[in-house]
C-alpha cells in the first residue's frame, strides 16, 4: 500500500495540473470502489474550481470552491494518470475527448478539466475510495479525526512521541504503525527508520529511552524526506502521477534485504526478517539494540 512519500509524490504531481482549473466533466464508470461513491458524485464535482491540494496522512484532499473537499485514498493499487492538454495538442494537433485513448478496464473515474486536460483514476483491486466532505469539517471526518501528527511537521517531536508511547508495551515497530501515534507511516519506512536509528523493532515501546526517541524522530523525518525526493518506492503497483517509477527502493537499507550483509559502517550483521502485526519486518540484530 502506498505510504506517506508515495501519496505526497502523487499529490505534488497532480497539483500543478489541477489548481486553478475547473472540472468540466466527470465520468464515474462504476458505482463503488472499496466503498460506494458519495451521492451525486459527478454532479457535485462538475463546475467546481480546484483551489488547492493537500495531504493528510495517506489521504489526498482536493479543496474546491464549492466549499467541499474531494478526499482520496489510493488503497493498494490506486493511481492517477495525467493527460495534459499540451500533450494532446502535440500528438494530435487538437484537444478534446476524441483525442484521448480509450479508457482502460480499470479506469474508474475520468476527470476532464477546462483546459482540455484529463485526470484518470485507475484502481485494479479497487481498495481505494473517494468521498466528498465540507472543507471546514476535514479534520473531523471519521477517517481523519483520530490521526496523529504529521511526521514532517514540528508537531511530531520527542516529547510528543514519548507521551504517545509511554504506556505501550507492544513492540516499537507495531506501535509506529498506529496512525494515532504518527500519521502516514507504513511498513517500509518504519523498517528503514528503525534501521537508521539502531533500534530493535521487537523492543517494547515504553522501554525506549528519550535519547533514542530523539534519534528516531530525526531519522523518520530524514527517511521520509529522502523518499519524497526520490519519488517514493515503486513496488508492484505504485507509480507517480506522471506514470514514472519512484526510485527510493534502490536506497533501502533494511526492507527486502533478508540474508544480505548489513550496510551500516562497521557492522557485520546479516539482515533478518520476522513477522510483526502480520507484516514482514527487516532489521539487523547486530546493531539494532
Amino acid at each position: 500500500m502506498p505510504e506517506l512519500p508515495e501519496v505526497e509524490t502523487v499529490m505534488r504531481g497532480l497539483e500543478p495540473h489541477m489548481v486553478g482549473r475547473k472540472i468540466n466533466h466527470v465520468e464515474q464508470r462504476r458505482a463503488n470502489l472499496r466503498f460506494p461513491f458519495p451521492d451525486n458524485f459527478p454532479t457535485r464535482l462538475m463546475g467546481a474550481e480546484i483551489l488547492s491540494l493537500s495531504r493528510r496522512a495517506k489521504y489526498i484532499l482536493i479543496q474546491l470552491d464549492s466549499g467541499e473537499s474531494w478526499m482520496i485514498h489510493l488503497g493498494m493499487t490506486g493511481r492517477f494518470t495525467i493527460n495534459a492538454a499540451d500533450d494532446v495538442k502535440a500528438s494530435s494537433g487538437q484537444a478534446g475527448h476524441n483525442s484521448w485513448p480509450l479508457a482502460e478496464p480499470h479506469d474508474h473515474v475520468i476527470i476532464t478539466l477546462d483546459d482540455g486536460g484529463r485526470i484518470v483514476y485507475n484502481d485494479v483491486r479497487r481498495f481505494g475510495y473517494m468521498d466528498l466532505l465540507n472543507t471546514i469539517d476535514e479534520s473531523s471526518h471519521p477517517s481523519l479525526k483520530n490521526i496523529g501528527p504529521e511526521p514532517l511537521s514540528d508537531d511530531f517531536n520527542t516529547a510528543q512521541l514519548a507521551n504517545a508511547i509511554r504506556n505501550k508495551k507492544s513492540a516499537i515497530k507495531s506501535v509506529m504503525l498506529d496512525q494515532a501515534v504518527v500519521a502516514g507511516l507504513g511498513n517500509i519506512y518504519i523498517c528503514e527508520a528503525l534501521w537508521r536509528a539502531a533500534i530493535n523493532p521487537k523492543k517494547a515501546a515504553h522501554k525506549i529511552s528519550k535519547q533514542k526517541l530523539a534519534v528516531l524522530v530525526d531519522v523518520v523525518k530524514n527517511v521520509l524526506s529522502d523518499a519524497i525526493a526520490a519519488g517514493g518506492s515503486s513496488l508492484k503497483d505504485y507509480r507517480k502521477a506522471d506514470g514514472e517509477l519512484g526510485y527510493f527502493q534502490h536506497q533501502w537499507d533494511a526492507y527486502g534485504k533478508e540474508g544480505e550483509k548489513c550496510g551500516r559502517e562497521n557492522c557485520d550483521g546479516i539482515i533478518q526478517r520476522v513477522t510483526q502485526s502480520g507484516r514482514s519486518t527487516f532489521y539487523c540484530p547486530k546493531h539494532q539494540k
